[in-house]
């Protein structure tokens, strides 16, 4: 590949064959008018398989299982400039004037979207601080940063939207998270993007262009520009049951059509600013639901809206937070833990509320992201004081049941007038009774049959107790529990709610059966009752969260029940001593030996360890489906002890080339992987159902010294809420972080008690993977990656490939503290 260090002198664009669409030719003709000497090239959608096919063959599987075309548009840019350099541009570029000069000395050249882009819902979503977009770029041929985008490119490939898959926000995390000495240089909007994408003009005003100032224009006006633009996606068409009252006396009844008001407003009617409303008392645990409860605020397709925050916790976890997202419409009141009523807290917010109308905003529930615009239209439309929903989605996921509300006027779920509300009485629970009561006497209100918008959770620490939850189960006029359509309405709530991984249930093998009547199916029912298909105005379901990043869904309680292949993965050195316990284990384990395949890596052993594994092959062999045994030397050779500071890059590295050598060998078409160290020397005999019943596609066992004594294997650990603002530096050493024991980490043995756990990193005693992982690129790295090596490399890596790592601290195998010899 040519070493050029200047962005060659060519133009790529692509498009699905050679008849580019009228609308855009003039655009296309204004590259070429402005760079008359420059080379253009036009790429089709054959030519661009047959280059890849040509030049990097290995990406094919993953561009062909791209399901939408823009995915593989987007894709190829990435690797035309890789191999050719020059300047990409989109079909609705228009030149304005020639780049040389914008070129001169660089040799990558990217540009930002329009700040305004970051606070389109589905950005915010992301958590775009920036957006880095791909639809001008220009390189020299074989940039350093194209190999980093490639990685990326298999690590993100099954990401659910072209965005985050391929697109922009793709783009934007590949440029923050690129190697040192690679990086672009990232021009301003205004050079490149000084026009406002549909949807950021349509929620927040067109703005001038500057043309004189600009070196190009992107008019957005691509086919799929509603979605790579950044738009909100907000329903269409949509009419929500009503009814009305007027001083407690029915009014009226109907639908509200949600669009016609969204009209209203384009044509310059008033839109008022709504003030939502929380109070809060964000400690340590309740800090989570906090958070959760601004995400959805964030989400919120009316954006003339602020969010007042209230919270009288004792620490400034909130504020920290608060401070980190940067957004205006987001302001905080904080106040001394002195005792005060949810009452009196909630008429401070009131009195904070900069908004024409103020809505409660709890800090434990979920909201949709039409929450607010449903609520406000039915008010502006129906000339009301007040809106409230009729019915509410109820959630206990400890309990795995879901169900939707008896009727009634639900006090949380008010929007109100700012001048029609009352005081709260100074009341520590149920405060917000009385208030929605006298609103309702007291002017004309509407009640929405809407229960999607509101989701009620019972976590266990609420304001009212699990009696009181569950009479609302009793009374509910629709439910969904375990085994009954539970996980499928879940993960229909995942599409547009910000819910937490582990309570993603996987999917369930109950066929539903929609024959009952609703008004049968209460709290009474069991675990085995038979659900019923949502009502037309509930969440759909048809919009699925995606439960794996695979394209097929992994369930693994079926895995489990059907015991799928499994491949046992152990590099070993100087291990003879250690072998004998090592095979027992494995015949121990009470899963098939028909689905448990072996593999085993011998280097740069001193003691023998190569020929005992030789003289064991032939029972091995009989006991196991397959066995796959290597032999390959690193010249690893440690003088001191392994844990020595000083020697951790050199060993971690020789570690990581073993265990990537291994699978690359052994892996056939195991469905799982287990690494298991062989000095491990006690684990308990269903050791793979337990990592199986995990329900998560990476989950490390508890290493300990004894049977319920501390963590040996401290590459396990959860980094602590405060970890970012550490000084990190005085711990890295060659590249990687050494930091003394407990330094912003806790770990499993501190976290008994807990079934299962998040964790930021992973270590290698006791560890379960899907193969498929492995297959699309998950590997251990053999140089520090994010300042982290091997086992903790991976699960930095997985993590950026949109993978979750876990750990079971109540699932040990023990590994002796003392007499252990060097890896």
């Amino acid at each position: 590949m040519s070493e050029n260090h200047g962005i060659t002198p060519l133009i790529h664009q692509t498009w699905k064959n050679k008849d580019v669409p009228h609308k855009w030719r003039d655009w296309s003709k204004s590259w070429r008018r402005h760079h008359p000497d420059w080379e253009y090239r036009l790429w089709t959608d054959a030519d661009n398989r047959a280059f890849l096919e040509e030049h990097y063959a290995w990406f094919l599987p993953v561009y062909d299982g791209y399901l939408e075309p823009i995915k593989r548009a987007d894709a190829i840019r990435y690797f035309l400039l890789d191999h050719f350099g020059g300047l990409y541009v989109d079909m609705d570029f228009e030149c304005l004037r020639p780049m040389t000069e914008l070129f001169a000395g660089k040799e990558l050249v990217l540009g930002l979207e329009p700040e305004t882009h970051t606070k389109l819902p589905v950005s915010r979503r992301s958590g775009m601080r920036r957006i880095v977009c791909n639809a001008f770029m220009a390189s020299r041929p074989g940039h350093p940063f194209w190999s980093h985008v490639h990685r990326q490119l298999v690590g993100a490939h099954t990401r659910p939207g072209p965005l985050d898959a391929t697109g922009p926000f793709f783009l934007t995390r590949a440029v923050d998270s690129a190697p040192e000495g690679c990086s672009p240089a990232v021009l301003a909007a205004d050079t490149l993007y000084p026009k406002l994408s549909p949807a950021a003009a349509e929620l927040f005003g067109p703005r001038e262009v500057d043309r004189d100032r600009a070196h190009a224009v992107h008019h957005w006006s691509g086919s799929w520009n509603r979605e790579g633009s950044g738009a909100t996606g907000t329903s269409t068409g949509r009419k929500v049951g009503f009814w009305t009252s007027q001083d407690l006396q029915p009014c009226a009844h109907g639908t509200v059509d949600l669009d016609a008001q969204r009209r209203r407003w384009a044509a310059g009617s008033p839109a008022p600013t709504v003030s939502c409303l929380m109070v809060t008392k964000a400690t340590k645990d309740r800090l989570p639901l906090a958070r959760r409860a601004i995400r959805c605020f964030l989400a919120q397709t009316y954006t003339r809206a602020e969010l007042v925050v209230v919270d009288d916790g004792a620490d400034g976890a909130l504020k920290d937070h608060v401070r980190a997202l940067a957004d205006e419409r987001i302001r905080l009141h904080r106040l001394p833990p002195e005792g005060r009523t949810l009452g009196e807290l909630r008429n401070i917010a009131v009195d904070l509320a900069g908004g024409s109308y103020v809505c409660q905003w709890d800090d434990d529930d979920l909201y949709d992201p039409e929450r607010i615009e449903v609520q406000l239209a039915a008010v502006l439309a129906l000339g009301a004081t007040a809106c409230f929903l009729a019915r509410e989605r109820l959630w206990w996921p400890a309990r795995r049941s879901l169900a939707i509300s008896g009727v009634r006027v639900w006090e949380g779920s008010m929007l109100c007038a700012k001048d029609a509300l009352p005081r709260y009485p100074e009341q520590r629970r149920g405060e917000d009774s009385p208030v929605a009561e006298a609103v309702v006497r007291g002017g004309r209100t509407v009640s929405l049959d809407a229960p999607e918008l509101y989701t009620y959770v019972f976590h266990g620490a609420n304001t009212f107790d699990e009696p009181h939850f569950t009479s609302l189960f009793d009374a509910a006029t629709r439910l969904w529990p375990a085994g009954g359509g539970y996980a499928d309405q879940v993960h229909a709530m995942a599409a547009r709610l910000p819910l937490d991984p582990a309570d993603l249930p996987e999917a369930e093998d109950t066929p539903q059966d929609t024959s009952q009547d609703t008004a049968d199916n209460t709290a009474d029912n069991t675990a085995e009752a038979t659900a019923q298909e949502p009502a037309d105005n509930t969440a759909d379901t048809s919009a699925r969260v995606p439960q794996a990043r695979r394209p097929a869904p992994v369930d693994v309680r079926a895995d489990a029940a059907a015991h799928p292949p499994l491949l046992v993965l152990t590099p070993v050195k100087d291990a003879v001593a250690f072998l004998p316990r090592y095979l027992d284990n494995l015949r121990a384990l009470d899963y098939p030996r028909e689905a448990l395949s072996l593999g085993l890596l011998e280097g740069d052993s001193r003691d023998g360890t190569w020929q005992a594994l030789q003289d064991a092959l032939p029972a091995l062999e009989a006991d196991f489906r397959r066995v796959t045994l290597v032999r390959r030397h690193f010249g690893l050779r440690l003088t001191g002890p392994r844990w020595a500071p000083d020697v951790q890059r050199q060993r971690r590295s020789a570690l990581a080339m073993a265990r990537n050598h291994l699978l690359s060998c052994a892996l056939a078409d195991e469905r799982w992987v287990l690494w298991l160290d062989v000095d491990v020397t006690d684990c308990p005999a269903d050791l793979v159902q337990r990592l199986l019943g995990a329900r998560q596609e990476i989950v490390a066992a508890h290493c300990v010294t004894e049977p319920g004594g501390p963590s040996f294997d401290l590459n396990t650990f959860v980094l602590h809420p405060d970890a970012d603002t550490l000084d990190w530096d005085p711990w890295l050493r060659d590249g990687i972080l050494q930091p003394p024991t407990g330094f912003g980490r806790s770990y499993l043995d501190e976290l008994r008690g807990q079934e299962r756990v998040r964790v930021d990193g992973v270590g290698g005693t006791a560890l379960l993977i899907h193969a498929d992982l492995h297959r699309d690129g998950l590997v251990f790295p053999t140089v520090p990656y994010r300042r982290l090596i091997e086992t903790e490399g991976l699960a930095l890596l997985a993590q950026d490939m949109g993978v979750e790592c876990w750990a079971l601290p109540g699932v040990e195998v023990v590994h002796p503290a003392i007499g252990v010899v060097a890896r």
